[in-house]
């Protein structure tokens, strides 16, 4: 399958879909080990794939969870450096559930699936972390505290810029 992103000059697109995992008052989120900032599991979208193919294809090959994807949630417009270009990113962002709670570790946290295979060569590990401490941590989008508390009021759009 071939990702809906490209790179131009100085300029990188991508089109990205993900899947908000809440329970027991835990999220589950993302992050390179090494690295201080978390992420919303999810990945590149393919040409001809739906977002809810996406991320369950991400769930699985990542977590080896089968999730069903429920409501859009967020809808962020992410415009970063990377690699010493402008990268623009779309990203969907949808509420998630596990579809057998037996196939993932329900706490702490657990490696990738994918060991080395991520497309920016890191390794990823996932964290289920207390929604009352994602105010004091990286994530992104950066005001996910925020919004996870607002899962209920329909689709919220966000624009995150870093120069």
């Amino acid at each position: 399958m071939t990702d809906i992103s490209y790179s131009t000059g100085n300029y990188i697109f991508s089109y990205r879909a993900a899947g908000i995992l809440v329970r027991d008052g835990k999220v589950l989120l993302q992050k390179p080990v090494g690295a201080d900032g978390y992420a919303v599991p999810g990945g590149q979208v393919a040409f001809g794939e739906s977002h809810e193919q996406t991320i369950k294809r991400e769930f699985k090959e990542e977590t080896g969870a089968d999730v069903d994807v429920g409501e859009l949630k967020w809808v962020e417009e992410n415009i970063f450096p990377f690699d010493g270009k402008t990268a623009q990113q779309i990203c969907l962002n949808y509420v998630v559930t596990l579809t057998d709670d037996k196939q993932i570790p329900l706490e702490g946290k657990f490696p990738s699936k994918e060991v080395g295979e991520h497309p920016l060569g890191e390794t990823i590990e996932f964290h289920w972390l207390p929604l009352a401490e994602v105010k004091n941590l990286n994530v992104y989008p950066e005001n996910a505290a925020e919004l996870l508390k607002r899962l209920d009021s329909g689709v919220q759009h966000l624009i995150y810029r870093e120069d």
